[in-house]
């Protein structure tokens, strides 16, 4: 129930959530490589990301997760976005939810508290998988073009 509650809190701020992480990517330095996309494409990105959240946690397959962040490693490589910097962008995608979630959606007693780690759990495997599957993809399209 707690979980149901999380995911539609951050759902319905997806669109600030999404503006948020957009514009820490282009100012932040460890992320400097996202420059060459805009604000706009970064934004639509992760809005998609967050506003279906519950979705992505509750019901898509590893197989969903891995063709999804597949498709960002392979695109963010043909971007010419450096690796360390994707997995930098991912982390702060995270953390920015952390943060959010810090702020609007603290425990009032220790059923919610309990409700509330399960959830974070399935955020930490989510966001693991997607760092799994974008450096996979993202050094398959590398050795791709070296061998080409």
């Amino acid at each position: 129930m707690i979980t149901r509650k999380l995911v539609e809190l951050i759902e319905a701020h997806g669109d600030s959530l999404a503006v948020q992480l957009a514009e820490k990517l282009h100012r932040t330095s460890r992320t400097a490589g996202f420059l060459v996309i805009s604000r706009e494409e970064m934004t639509h990105a992760t809005r998609d990301l967050y506003k279906n959240l519950g979705e992505w946690l509750l019901s898509k397959t590893e197989a969903e997760i891995e063709m999804r962040f597949t498709d960002v490693g392979r695109r963010r490589y043909q971007q010419n976005v450096p690796l360390d910097d994707v997995v930098w962008g991912i982390i702060l995608s995270k953390e920015t939810l952390w943060g959010y979630l810090r702020r609007e959606a603290l425990a009032d007693h220790a059923l919610d508290l309990f409700n509330e780690l399960e959830f974070l759990q399935l955020l930490d495997g989510f966001f693991d998988r997607a760092v799994y599957y974008t450096v996979k993809s993202y050094e398959a399209a590398k050795s791709k073009k070296a061998v080409a």
